[in-house]
């Protein structure tokens, strides 16, 4: 495939929202780690004094699960001070964690990327805070310990954007295409019926998603009435109307990003890209009209994430072009 035909995807949003929350906690740790560090510089290297100082500012710091002092070659001087009392990290040395990774930076407060602690194996990050003597020398460094969890961030949704996406599948697949043909599945057989059916669930009986996936016959599906289950259709199901009686009729949803005119064209897309060809196939599609988004996965594993209008514009050469390089 050339992918010069694809536009390079901007800034993902949800690299934005983390950026934007890390910007949160570094606002808040800057002043209390500072006050701290000049008066940790006082007694520098008195373990009990430090343990002390410590658990003054971690009663600052609820969401912080510990504190603790490192000396310049990230050895701990000080106990892991915590809520509770003292806890075990007296000479323990630091210098492979990855927190440790960007100490040669020259900010005075340094906020680590997420990483999986050793002992609680979830998703944690560190900040660590310059302690300088009175002539601006390094002395070492206070380490804050955070559970991504507790801290107390905006924690606001951030938006999927709607650029196309294209994801390589597995070589081993790409490398063997040549060599396969599709087969007529008893999805592909009855395709009127199931297209039939699938618009009718999603333009009057509520289904918001579905994925079908041709080769196995079958569809899974979620309802706008039951969010949090997803069903599973077989290929009885998919070609009995009467299946309709089962979902209690809803109007289409006034929010939904794909008109309801729309939702046949694109699965009337998808009969028309399996069987476009006997080697480049479609596999599965997917259709969520929240997010306006049709996924497609072709016989040479490679998928693709576009918004439906784009998807419905392309023809078959295009995607001859796309499936063809995975």
């Amino acid at each position: 495939m050339t992918n010069s035909i694809i536009d390079p995807i901007p800034q993902s949003t949800l690299q934005s929202s983390i950026a934007q929350q890390r910007e949160v906690l570094a606002e808040m740790l800057r002043i209390p780690l500072q006050q701290l560090a000049e008066a940790i510089r006082a007694v520098w290297g008195d373990r009990e004094r430090m343990n002390t100082l410590l658990a003054e500012t971690l009663k600052t710091l609820p969401y912080c699960i510990h504190l603790y002092v490192l000396d310049r070659d990230a050895t701990q001087i000080s106990d892991n001070v915590g809520h509770g009392g003292l806890l075990e990290g007296f000479g323990r040395v630091r210098s492979g964690r990855p927190y440790m990774a960007n100490v040669a930076s020259d900010l005075s407060l340094i906020l680590s990327d997420a990483y999986i602690s050793l002992r609680e194996q979830r998703p944690s990050l560190t900040a660590l805070q310059v302690v300088r003597d009175g002539e601006g020398r390094q002395l070492g460094y206070i380490g804050a310990y955070f559970g991504l969890r507790d801290l107390p961030l905006m924690r606001e949704l951030y938006d999927e954007p709607r650029d196309w996406k294209q994801v390589k599948g597995d070589p081993s697949i790409r490398s063997t295409v040549f060599h396969q043909t599709r087969s007529d599945s008893q999805m592909d057989r009855q395709m009127a019926t199931v297209i039939g059916v699938v618009a009718e669930l999603m333009q009057y009986h509520g289904v918001f998603h579905v994925t079908l996936h041709f080769s196995s016959s079958r569809a899974i599906i979620w309802v706008k009435s039951d969010p949090f289950r997803y069903r599973l259709l077989d290929i009885d199901a998919l070609v009995a109307p009467d299946i309709c009686l089962a979902y209690p009729r809803m109007a289409y949803p006034d929010d939904a990003l794909v008109p309801i005119e729309q939702v046949r064209p694109v699965l009337e897309t998808f009969r028309g890209l399996r069987q476009m060809d006997e080697m480049f196939y479609l596999r599965s599609g997917t259709l969520n009209i929240f997010n306006g988004i049709v996924g497609v996965t072709f016989s040479c594993d490679g998928s693709h994430y576009i918004p439906y209008d784009e998807f419905l514009r392309m023809d078959h050469d295009f995607w001859l072009g796309a499936s063809g390089g995975g």
